[in-house]
């Protein structure tokens, strides 16, 4: 695990669209210049070419020099860092106008006549290091979300794994126990899905799965619970190929729905039922659906739910996090049968 104290507190400047959006903020300051209505005097489709070169070539070497300089300031305290960087920027934005107000001088431009020496380099080198310290800030807080937001998501993976619960662990290993001398075949075939299922909850929060994977992992759930409850669990997969089964998706998606539709569903059922788990691609989105019989919610009473409604909140949670707002999850108990949507998009 990286060390907090180690990851760099300043923000990565190298990133394209992080230099895109400093661009930008350059180009936006010469637009609102242009367009102040000082009425001291009138820009010239020229003049605003002018002011955007000059403006986004001070943004890219501001910009490239932090980006540089990353590893170096990162070792500074926060406050004297920023300080630092800032004064960086301003210090290239001071220089910069003074080469370019010195070269319109030369070439005897009026813009050298109209605009004072200091006045210029020092403005630019304000307005520079006001816009990158802003800058800094919202890209500063930006990562902290986005830190904390992945933070969230990994616990969400982490509490998943306690939902493979230990009377589900006992109850397994009585059963793998009680078919040794009966069907050893059987018990070692139990022995492997229960390794496999407990191996990707140990490893919910490190890294991605894949659509194959989570299906594969669903198989060897209910192949372990279809031994405890025989006949009354039945398995209806439909698979409307092609599918992505390379697409990664976060762990612990697809097990936990079906493991919710077994306990909440089919074993409160006399007579069991039919999970129905079905995928198929439409458009550019991805739709997984398991549907199970389960009894009215009204009746059987809100308690009951609540594991199953911390199961989906977090694989919904997961999903937005890996996908964005494109990923979509639904579940709703409708006349006898409770079915689970999730809809993602494809990349």
């Amino acid at each position: 695990m990286t060390d907090p104290r180690q990851q760099s507190w300043l923000p990565d400047l190298c990133r394209l669209p992080r230099l895109a959006a400093m661009l930008g903020l350059a180009e936006l300051v010469v637009v609102v210049v242009a367009l102040a209505p000082d009425g001291s005097r009138q820009w010239s489709l020229s003049d605003f070419f002018s002011a955007s070169g000059f403006s986004l070539w001070l943004a890219l070497a501001s910009t490239v020099c932090l980006c540089s300089a990353r590893s170096v300031l990162s070792r500074l305290p926060e406050m004297p860092g920023t300080l630092l960087a800032v004064l960086m920027t301003a210090l290239i934005a001071g220089i910069g106008a003074g080469v370019v107000h010195a070269l319109y001088g030369v070439l005897g431009g009026s813009f050298a006549q109209a605009v004072g020496f200091w006045r210029f380099t020092l403005g630019s080198a304000a307005i520079t290091a006001l816009i990158m310290a802003l800058a800094l800030r919202y890209f500063y807080v930006s990562d902290r979300w986005s830190a904390q937001m992945q933070a969230n998501a990994r616990a969400q993976a982490d509490a998943l794994q306690a939902r493979i619960r230990p009377h589900f662990l006992f109850n397994s290993m009585n059963l793998i126990a009680s078919l040794l001398r009966r069907d050893p075949v059987v018990a070692e075939r139990a022995v492997l899905d229960l390794s496999d299922l407990f191996r990707a909850a140990l490893g919910a929060g490190e890294g991605d799965s894949t659509l194959q994977a989570e299906c594969e992992l669903a198989e060897r759930y209910l192949s372990i619970e279809s031994l405890r409850l025989g006949e009354r669990l039945q398995v209806d997969w439909r698979r409307e190929e092609p599918l992505p089964w390379a697409l990664p998706m976060p762990r612990l998606v697809l097990q936990p729905l079906v493991e919710n539709a077994v306990l909440h569903g089919i074993s409160r059922l006399p007579a069991g039922g039919c999970i129905t788990i079905a995928l198929r691609c439409e458009g550019r989105q991805l739709h997984i659906s398991v549907r199970n019989p389960a009894p009215d919610p009204d009746v059987r009473g809100l308690p009951l739910l609540q594991g199953a409604g911390h199961a989906q909140r977090s694989i919904a949670h997961r999903l937005a996090w890996r996908f964005g707002p494109g990923a979509r999850m639904t579940g709703a108990w409708n006349d006898g049968y409770y079915a689970c949507d999730i809809s993602v998009p494809l990349p």
